[in-house]
């Protein structure tokens, strides 16, 4: 009888053990919020896979917000030089920094801007520049701060193009350092920032929402096929998510500070399927099914994989912000970002050379974004098989015609705290 009891009880550890390993595998079904964001990221590194590579679009993005960037520090500097008190500091976060050449290029718009013109409307030398770059913390920031040092040998020649040379202390006004943490949550003391800066970071959500695995199955995100659930579903969790940031941020920003938020968006209330089939959801998910259907993923996998990700419109966006009440919107317009250069070659380019070329660009777009959730839930071993099908599905379906290029609605959100 002892002997048998053992071995009952050998059985039902084994089986337990089992089924926490099973669960385990299924990490963005089963984790919870906080767990889900200490393995999201985009990929880092300087490979052909890394954001770092594919973040051109981005990039676009960036120098089209730069206007208002700009308007929104000049604001800023106006505020402190004619104020009693002149801060000894102007405290600058940069939220959602990833890892590419983007980390630093909005950074050395707002200093530049801060060089450029304090001086002339304060009749003093600006205050020390703090800036906080933020991210998750499996975000590559050792690639960021390897970048450093060109950075501040770049603003040393700034001084010099504005006659500050000759004062050492000058050219180390500007202190750069990595905050790791979801800005869903707090990650400054209160009143501690001047402004805050977000681009193409906020449609990416703190957990897919709940509730969704049965009616969403081999999806993978907001497909054409979904059910108004699904999609009143992500609504609603990016609803809750951009809530938080708001709320987040009033506590953290000091009164008229400000923030400009980019995000993907689109252009009306419409669907949001067909801006996220743009960006590669469709082809990934296209992709995942051909393997089930060969047996190389198992079908529950795929049909509880659901991509964390949300493309507003700006009504969405507005309903948000003025439901949070505590900012005042400056601006809040759309504007396109157009793909494509990666993916198309020049006229001589034989069309194999083409197919080949193109199909690798945009599946290592793909992947750069998507590649750290996906092992998370399906595992390493199917990575490589994985896009290696998404460059060939995507490869035919490519146009040579640069008019045919895909067009990305973009919405930027100039606010200022109250």
């Amino acid at each position: 009888m002892i002997l048998k009891s053992i071995r009952i009880s050998q059985l039902y550890l084994f089986l337990k053990l089992k089924k926490s390993l099973r669960n385990k595998t299924d990490l963005t079904s089963q984790l919870n919020p906080m767990e889900v964001l200490q393995y999201f990221h985009m990929n880092g590194g300087t490979s052909e896979t890394g954001y770092a590579s594919n973040s051109s679009l981005q990039k676009r993005g960036i120098e089209v917000t730069k206007p208002i960037i700009q308007e929104a520090i000049l604001e800023i500097i106006n505020s402190i030089s004619s104020g009693k008190d002149i801060p000894k500091s102007i405290s600058i976060a940069e939220m959602g920094c990833s890892s590419g050449p983007t980390a630093l290029l909005v950074v050395s718009y707002i200093i530049d801007t801060i060089y450029n013109n304090y001086g002339a409307l304060s009749g003093s030398p600006h205050p020390e520049i703090l800036v906080f770059l933020n991210d998750l913390s499996s975000n590559d920031f050792n690639l960021i701060f390897k970048s450093l040092q060109g950075f501040y040998d770049q603003l040393k020649k700034t001084y010099n193009s504005l006659g500050d040379a000759d004062d050492d202390q000058k050219q180390h006004r500007c202190f750069v350092a990595g905050i790791p943490g979801s800005f869903y949550g707090r990650l400054f003391p209160s009143r501690s920032l001047h402004f805050v800066h977000s681009s193409y970071s906020l449609h990416w959500l703190s957990q897919s929402p709940q509730g969704i695995k049965k009616s969403n199955k081999g999806n993978g995100y907001m497909a054409e096929s979904s059910p108004p659930s699904v999609l009143e579903a992500y609504l609603k969790q990016f609803e809750r998510d951009f809530y938080s940031f708001l709320k987040c941020r009033f506590e953290e920003i000091v009164k008229g500070g400000r923030l400009v938020l980019t995000v993907c968006g689109r252009a009306d209330d419409t669907s949001p399927s067909r801006e996220m089939r743009c960006f590669g959801w469709g082809l990934l998910a296209e992709a995942l099914r051909e393997m089930v259907s060969q047996g190389k993923i198992e079908e529950g996998k795929l049909d509880s994989f659901n991509m964390p990700l949300y493309i507003p419109s700006p009504s969405e966006v507005k309903s948000v912000i003025l439901n949070e009440g505590s900012f005042i919107i400056n601006r809040l317009e759309t504007f396109e970002v157009t793909s494509g250069e990666a993916f198309l070659l020049k006229d001589e380019d034989d069309d194999d050379d083409y197919k080949i070329t193109a199909g690798k660009n945009f599946a290592n777009f793909t992947r750069a974004l998507s590649e750290s959730l996906v092992v998370s839930h399906f595992g390493e071993e199917i990575i490589e098989e994985l896009y290696k099908r998404c460059r060939e599905i995507v490869a035919p379906r490519l146009s040579r015609d640069r008019s045919m290029k895909n067009k990305h609605i973009s919405i930027v959100i100039s606010l200022t705290r109250e």
